[in-house]
């Protein structure tokens, strides 16, 4: 099983790091191997080869079965212009791999519920929520323009979909729905927008063909009050890119810690690009003070989504879950009258409950 490794920035060398330890613990387990190339991304592609993407690492990532990703960019970089940052390596590789689906799973996990900023009677006995955002198209990647006008300018961003681009990720959506609890909620805001009322009609189209999963519809403003109010309510939730981009970074936070989530961006078939959702924490690269646990789900999240080894993926949640119920923490989920340990600590200790 071939995956091509981008340590990125900052703490990402730290990360993967731990990372390929639970790989190497899955692969001993189950007796098999998995086969690594490390390619350059981001800042460091920059600094080594004047470009935050290079044509190398395209060809060996689209000749790999999955990609896991650190993470990209720093102040560093800042002044740079802007097709040279960082962050436009990584958004012109999701562009050239074809990953037009984005799962952002928003998972606390029981032991973690006193560092939400939630009441624990709102969040019982912890969260799961999956938000897969479109990832290649909407006002991101549409038509957009600034003009000189009379008294000042004028500035514009096009939100465009097909058909086709919002019924593949619909269908992918209700495909993740029947692995979980059968529930999807689509979010949009089809009373003002053209674009959300083409989303609204399709995913109705093709619920015909999966009457197993509730369907359920909800407006953006509304979904981004009821995450707050009633998080449980929800199982996947299917939305375009900008909405979900707003609202995955909502849930994030009902969680207690970036450092804990995992995300994949995926296309179709069983290949996807797997990482953390936190950034590269320049401030703490170098100290052993990042939480690995966002990278280790995310090779869960490869496990099963990229290789169908779905027991392999709960061993790795099972194994943070006791991690964490042992009063083991990083700094950044760190509670009184818990033990404090840093990241390859916290990577090892995984690996041995596993």
């Amino acid at each position: 099983m071939k995956i091509a490794v981008i340590s990125g920035d900052g703490i990402g060398s730290e990360i993967i790091a731990q990372g390929k330890k639970v790989l190497r613990t899955v692969a001993h387990k189950y007796n098999f191997d998995f086969e690594y190339e490390d390619v350059l991304l981001g800042g460091s592609a920059f600094d080594k080869k004047g470009t935050p993407l290079p044509e190398e690492t395209v060809e060996i990532c689209k000749n790999s079965e999955a990609v896991l990703l650190g993470a990209v960019g720093g102040p560093k970089w800042d002044n740079l212009p802007g097709n040279l940052r960082p962050e436009s390596g990584l958004l012109g590789m999701r562009k050239a791999l074809g990953v037009f689906a984005n799962l952002r799973p928003a998972i606390l996990f029981p032991e973690l519920v006193g560092s939400s900023n939630l009441k624990p009677e709102v969040l019982g006995r912890g969260l799961d929520i999956m938000i897969v955002r479109e990832l290649i198209g909407g006002a991101y990647f549409g038509e957009k323009g600034t003009v000189n006008i009379k008294g000042g300018q004028k500035a514009w961003d096009t939100i465009a979909y097909t058909s086709f681009e919002i019924d593949r990720i619909a269908r992918k959506s209700f495909e993740i729905a029947r692995k979980r609890n059968k529930r999807l909620t689509l979010v949009d805001k089809a009373n003002v927008l053209e674009s959300s009322k083409l989303w609204r009609k399709t995913v109705r189209k093709i619920s015909d063909e999966y009457k197993d999963v509730e369907v359920s519809y909800m407006y953006v403003d509304n979904a981004a009050m009821q995450l707050i109010r009633d998080p449980k309510q929800f199982d996947v939730i299917l939305t375009e890119n900008m909405f979900g981009d707003i609202l995955s970074d909502e849930a994030s936070m009902l969680t207690g810690s970036l450092g804990m989530l995992p995300s994949a961006s995926v296309r179709g078939d069983s290949f996807g690009l797997y990482e953390p959702v936190h950034g590269s924490a320049p401030d703490i690269a170098g100290q052993n003070k990042a939480n690995p646990i966002g990278t280790i789900m995310s090779i869960a999240m490869m496990l099963k989504y990229s290789f169908n080894m779905t027991t392999a993926a709960e061993d790795i949640k099972n194994a943070v879950s006791q991690v964490l119920g042992g009063g083991y923490r990083t700094v950044d989920i760190a509670e009184k009258d818990t033990e404090v340990i840093g990241t390859e600590e916290m990577g090892e200790l995984i690996c041995k409950y596993m």
